[in-house]
């Protein structure tokens, strides 16, 4: 429902457990079909995720289209298209030497001839399945797949965008932030109150933003390194109650590492109530299922492609006052809100 999403978004809690925490499908229900398809989004709806989360990049004409990365050889059919052979290219990324084929060296038309495949088939081997049968969607696609799943489902289906690489775009004449607010504004959804908040792990992305729209704003936070466009800042001092209160200047979340919570099971840090003093919410990624990805409490014997206890450790972090959860497999996050609500 809208009052959840809204609650969730605009509301601090004192309690130790959320009271409604949101369920982020990390790229639809990446788990169980291959990423930011439509069918993984729809699954994920279906199976009871507040919101769908598409990360997004550019093409060469300029339009936000939905990938991991905006390298596609692993995500897509590309490879196997001999028309496609001379674009292969390398490209510096963020200070990493990446090659493949890139979107922005793509139109969308020729984006859209394009079929997406699963891009870790070694650990979901049933995804494959489901390989090269829907194209590349657009971010206003992504909007309209929310819209019809609150239609369909009564409860209103949030968006949590989050921007790729946007200094990178930028320097290639393809500015995201522009793009984005575009989107946003023809949809109505720039204020406050809208069922979107935009993620991005560049300061600079946000601060930009937070003087163009009021949608909610999440700052992105991995367990080591830092911002891209701010090589002097590190991600570890971004967490201290100082480094958190500076990004309450500009953004509502912060989008954190799980191993920033809990480097090990049952040993949490003060993140989560540091966050929540400075007036931030906290959402953590990412949660998956299978052992390959957990710690080796949680998993269940060595395979690791077996799935383990995730509902065990989302049930951990909600205890600790998480106030969103990033899942590959939305449908055990969903179950470990029920059980903890019995």
């Amino acid at each position: 429902m809208l009052g959840k999403l809204l609650t969730a978004l605009a509301l601090m809690t004192a309690s130790p457990v959320v009271a409604e925490p949101l369920i982020i499908a990390h790229r639809g229900a990446s788990g169980e079909r291959p990423e930011h398809t439509r069918m993984a989004y729809d699954l994920a709806i279906d199976q009871g995720a507040d919101v769908i989360e598409p990360d997004l990049v550019m093409s060469r004409d300029g339009v936000l289209v939905v990938r991991h990365e905006n390298e596609i050889g692993e995500t897509t059919d590309v490879a196997d298209r001999p028309e496609f052979a001379d674009r292969r290219a390398t490209r510096f990324i963020d200070g990493r030497e990446v090659s493949g084929w890139f979107t922005e060296d793509f139109t969308l038309a020729e984006l859209k001839s394009l079929r997406a495949r699963e891009r870790l088939p070694q650990l979901r081997p049933a995804n494959t399945a489901y390989d090269r049968r829907e194209p590349i969607l657009t971010f206003e696609e992504v909007i309209a797949i929310a819209r019809a799943g609150t239609e369909r489902t009564g409860r209103t289906i949030g968006i949590a965008p989050e921007l790729k690489h946007p200094t990178y775009f930028a320097g290639r004449g393809l500015p995201m932030q522009t793009a984005l607010v575009a989107v946003l504004e023809s949809h109505g959804l720039t204020g406050a109150d809208a069922a979107v908040f935009v993620q991005c792990f560049e300061v600079g992305t946000l601060k930009t933003l937070n003087g163009m729209i009021e949608t909610p704003l999440v700052q992105l936070i991995d367990a080591s390194g830092g911002p891209a466009d701010l090589p002097e800042q590190t991600y570890a001092a971004m967490i201290t109650p100082d480094g958190l209160l500076a990004i309450r200047e500009y953004a509502d979340w912060v989008g954190v590492n799980t191993r920033l919570i809990e480097p090990r099971p049952g040993a949490p840090t003060a993140l989560i109530d540091d966050a929540h003093a400075a007036g931030l919410k906290v959402a953590a990624w990412t949660f998956r299922a299978e052992n390959a990805f957990l710690a080796d409490a949680d998993r269940i014997g060595d395979d690791p492609v077996t799935r383990g206890r995730m509902d065990e450790m989302v049930e951990r972090f909600l205890r600790l006052g998480l106030d969103a959860v990033f899942a590959d497999q939305p449908v055990i996050a969903v179950e470990a809100v029920r059980v903890m609500r019995r």
